[in-house]
């Protein structure tokens, strides 16, 4: 047997890694933006405009509804199903890229913060004067993005409640079949990804 023949043993860890991705649900998103209340405190410390949260959902719901309604004539069941999933899955996508980008941000203006409060370091305290230091500006690009988060938010509040007012069942993200299994191999396969570096 030849000596750089490689080892079976070596190459099954390496084609059971697959990333096991946690599917984006309304929930996940909701967990990862700021509430209402949260964005009404930001708008107002912050002078920027409210997020008209019901006028978003309400708006987004009507819309896809009609689009489900303008295809109904054409689409069986199944596909129109298929269809909206998509649709909504885009909608929540989006709210979940916003929600992540958002904490990112407060996670910087926060930093920033905390560096101006250290006596120790080395950097000019605050901005030129008439102009915004550093943190405040991060603190208002983080605010910022927390509103477009709720918005997006609302938006796939909406298109998920018209999902369900189309289809007559709850929108739920698409899973591959190759991620799919019984419960068994599903917990397996996340406790061995724990378990790798």
């Amino acid at each position: 047997m030849a000596k750089n023949a490689p080892s079976s043993q070596t190459q099954a860890p390496a084609a059971r890694r697959q990333a096991v991705r946690q599917a984006i649900t309304l929930e996940v998103v909701r967990a990862l933006t700021p509430s209402e209340i949260k964005a009404e405190q930001m708008s107002t410390t912050f002078g920027l405009d409210p997020v008209d949260v019901a006028a978003i959902r309400e708006g987004t719901e009507e819309h896809v509804v009609r689009i489900g309604n303008e295809l109904r004539d054409n689409l069986n069941d199944k596909a129109l199903a298929i269809f909206l999933q998509r649709i909504v899955s885009a909608f929540v996508s989006g709210a979940h890229g916003a929600a992540v980008f958002y904490g990112a941000k407060k996670s910087d203006a926060l930093a920033l913060h905390m560096k101006l409060l250290n006596d120790a370091r080395d950097e000019d305290r605050d901005g030129a004067a008439g102009f915004e230091s550093k943190a405040a500006r991060a603190a208002n690009f983080a605010a910022e993005m927390g509103l477009q988060a709720v918005a997006l938010y609302a938006a796939a509040q909406g298109a998920v409640s018209a999902y369900a007012h189309i289809t007559g069942e709850e929108w739920k993200p698409y899973v591959a079949a190759s991620a799919t299994g019984s419960v068994e191999q599903r917990a397996t396969t996340e406790m061995l990804a724990a378990l790798r570096d």
